[in-house]
């Protein structure tokens, strides 16, 4: 199954946002791509770098302009599509959503983000509720190119997210995502970030003998306090043991396309039984904050 993920730069209006999306959705699946994932919050800004209200503006229903106009080229490609929104949900709740499209069939379901960072320029929790864990939680959605554990951005620090969808079903892990440096911080320290963020979630791909799609945006984007956050790219596809199949740079947009063999997991899972050697009966201790 041939796979893409699109790294792409903020532009200067959601129209904008959507017509350099669209473009590079269509050169993908005229590529044979047959899933494609766009990156966090693409249809515009990353406004987390500030606390503002007006930037509720931007939230949109689930069956607003983005699913209206990605499901319709969906429909139109027949592909899988995984997209980004910033939800309203009601007044005064609102979510980090990603929804899935399938192909012909439609709107096949969404995800909405479970862990909400608050850091300096991320500023996440003023602005997204987390999903709800008794009513979606970390539920793969089916498609017509297999189960997919989406999963949105900081969720990908935490293995039990991950764990939660491979016991689930899943297929391969989707992490749309939106991340990059603070300039003020040195070059080691950017370095180590970069790896860190790379190396957890090839873990993730390890410890569950899952392909793994990680969409990231480029680009440095300016927020109206005067601070920066240059995105750093890297966006990347893993296979089942972690191998990287394909990763873009630091700099520049970029289309990445890669063919998965869905049934690589199988094997992987054979040789490495690491879901057959859990120690269920062990881990009820995981479900508190720390152990006293």
């Amino acid at each position: 199954m041939k796979a893409a993920v699109i790294q792409q730069q903020n532009r200067a209006t959601v129209a904008d946002n959507h017509q350099h999306s669209i473009e590079q959705i269509r050169q993908a699946a005229k590529q044979g791509a047959k899933l494609v994932v766009l990156q966090e919050l693409h249809s515009g800004p990353y406004f987390c770098q500030v606390e503002a209200t007006d930037f509720f503006d931007l939230a949109e229903p689930l069956d607003g302009l983005t699913r209206t106009t990605f499901e319709a080229l969906a429909r139109e490609l027949d592909i899988v599509l995984v997209c980004s929104i910033f939800e309203k949900r009601a007044t005064g709740v609102y979510h980090n959503t990603a929804l899935v499209m399938d192909g012909d069939n439609g709107f096949a379901g969404f995800y909405r983000k479970m862990h909400i960072p608050d850091d300096p320029g991320f500023y996440e929790k003023f602005y997204f509720t987390p999903g709800d864990a008794d009513r979606i939680g970390f539920t793969p959605i089916d498609t017509k190119v297999g189960r997919l554990g989406v999963l949105v951005c900081w969720d990908q620090w935490y293995p039990e997210a991950a764990r939660l969808m491979a016991l689930a079903g899943a297929e391969l892990l989707i992490y749309p995502t939106a991340i990059g440096w603070d300039m003020s911080d040195d070059d080691d320290e950017r370095s180590r970030q970069l790896g860190a963020w790379q190396i957890v979630q090839r873990g993730h791909a390890v410890a569950n003998g899952l392909p793994v799609l990680v969409p990231n945006r480029v680009g440095v984007e300016v927020a109206s306090d005067g601070n920066e956050i240059n995105f750093w790219g890297n966006s990347f596809i893993a296979g089942p043991q972690g191998e990287l199949l394909a990763q873009a740079n630091a700099d520049e947009e970029t289309l990445l396309l890669v063919d998965i063999d869905m049934a690589r997991s199988e094997s992987v899972r054979r040789i490495w039984p690491f879901l057959r050697d859990r120690r269920v009966d062990a881990y009820h201790e995981l479900t508190k904050r720390l152990i006293d």
